[in-house]
């Protein structure tokens, strides 16, 4: 148990250590918190890579490019080809049809000549049989009724010679034969070009044929190219498509990465200006603590006669107080009341912003040594740290009004007047765990709060934790 005598000469110490504390805070495990957790920050090397990768990938476009455009060059000479093929077939199919078409005309030629060839071999046959019975019977039967006869029937004195007669009727005969021949002969030779002119329009036939199978291959194999070249430039195109997407999320990362980096410097930098102002505000409300020498005489007296936390052997108090309630019961009503108590609380619990967590650690007067748990807490050493638990943060806080109380954040929680947790104000407890059975800390508004967290951290500032937080406030002083 401690005296009065021991209680004052340690006040100034705890003040002293007090006003260090607000200007060495542990920003990192105190304000930080209460800014958003830090976006990623890619590395310089990272961001670099990444631009390599772009630059790769705009390298492996432009080289897929100008393939494709090769490709379509060569797909287009294909295509003229393939077209000037085909107009060829058209070419060796008209010549086929008009080589069929003379072929025709030369049979039906050769057909006429034919049968012109046999009337007249019919009608020089005919006229030399005619002749030849008119001579017989010009010698042998004058009397008879041929032409001569008829002749003959003239009176002497006109009628010609009948030897004249013969022989000019002979002549005639001989004339109309000679030119029978000749019509016949001719209609030989006619016939003869007609079958060559067959002959020749067969030839030119075979040839057209020829033609058209040479040039519907020649279609065929220009086709063909082309298709081959079709399928090459696909897989080109394809893989352009592919290089393309690999390029776009190139970008797309590293416009990703420079956006965290720009993400990362705007959080340090609200973070640096969240550090600042709890630093500015820790040290004005160290300052503030370690002047308010009432505030030091209230806790003084609130803590006074009161066995230590840390004390488990079972040691009477040399003075003890009736006045000092038992834990669990309702704390002593404060000695100040209204926004400057509020402040006076709020000014005691940042002053020890940076203060190491101690299990079972603070009093009234400022941090204790801890205490052993047998557990999580040893294994930290909070027993040989001197600091703050939650509820002895709590305590010393409330201390500067004139209120004492209990060692335990359940018991807190009982010990004055509960609010909706959603009305909650600067100054009010808050609580976690089965009726605040797990964690208190000190709403300081705006959505902040000032708490012991955990062994291994230091009393910081962090954001309202809405998880698991008990569904009323507790306010002492209002």
């Amino acid at each position: 148990m401690r005296s009065n005598g021991e209680a004052g000469a340690r006040r100034p110490f705890w003040v002293a250590m007090g006003l260090l504390v607000s200007v060495v805070v542990v920003v990192t495990a105190g304000a930080a918190a209460a800014v958003p957790p830090a976006p990623p920050n890619p590395s310089d090397g990272q961001i670099a890579d990444a631009g390599a990768q772009v630059d790769a990938g705009v390298s492996e476009v432009g080289t897929l490019i100008n393939q494709v455009a090769a490709a379509d060059q060569q797909l287009q000479q294909l295509d003229d080809v393939v077209a000037s093929k085909r107009e060829e077939v058209n070419k060796a199919l008209v010549d086929l049809q008009n080589a069929r078409d003379a072929v025709d005309a030369a049979a039906v030629a050769v057909t006429d000549t034919q049968r012109e060839l046999l009337d007249a071999g019919t009608k020089v046959g005919d006229a030399r049989r005619d002749f030849d019975k008119f001579a017989t019977q010009a010698y042998t039967r004058p009397g008879s009724s041929s032409m001569v006869t008829y002749l003959a029937a003239a009176t002497p004195d006109r009628a010609l010679d009948r030897a004249q007669v013969l022989n000019l009727v002979s002549k005639n005969q001989q004339q109309v034969l000679d030119s029978l021949r000749r019509a016949q002969i001719e209609q030989a030779n006619r016939n003869s070009d007609a079958r060559q002119a067959k002959s020749d329009a067969d030839a030119a036939a075979a040839v057209a044929e020829q033609k058209k199978a040479d040039a519907a291959s020649a279609v065929a194999a220009a086709k063909a190219a082309l298709d081959q070249q079709t399928v090459q430039r696909d897989n080109i195109m394809r893989e352009r498509t592919a290089a393309q997407t690999r390029l776009d999320d190139a970008r797309m990362n590293v416009a990703g990465l420079q956006g965290q980096r720009e993400a990362f410097l705007a959080w340090d930098e609200q973070r640096k200006a969240e550090e600042a102002a709890i630093r500015a505000a820790a040290a004005a409300a160290a300052a503030r603590a370690a002047a308010d020498a009432a505030a030091r005489e209230r806790a003084a007296q609130a803590g006074e006669g009161k066995r230590p936390h840390i004390q488990l052997e079972d040691t009477p108090q040399s003075t003890p107080r009736a006045s000092t309630p038992k834990s669990g019961s309702t704390p002593s009503t404060p000695s100040v009341t209204g926004s400057d108590a509020v402040e006076t609380v709020v000014d005691r619990a940042m002053s020890q912003l940076g203060v190491i967590y101690a299990w079972g650690g603070g009093d009234e007067d400022g941090p204790t040594l801890g205490i052993h748990d047998g557990g999580v807490a040893d294994s930290y050493g909070d027993y040989n740290k001197v600091g703050f638990d939650c509820s002895g943060l709590m305590i010393y806080a409330f201390a500067g009004v004139g209120v004492s109380l209990p060692h335990y954040s359940g018991y807190q929680y009982n010990a004055g007047t509960r609010v909706p947790v959603a009305e909650r104000a600067r100054g009010d407890m808050l609580f976690w765990g089965t009726n605040g059975s797990q964690h208190v800390a000190l709403y300081l508004g705006d959505g902040k709060m000032v708490e012991a967290p955990e062994s291994g951290k230091v009393i910081r500032v962090a954001a309202v934790r809405e998880g698991g937080i008990m569904p009323y406030a507790v306010r002492i002083v209002s």
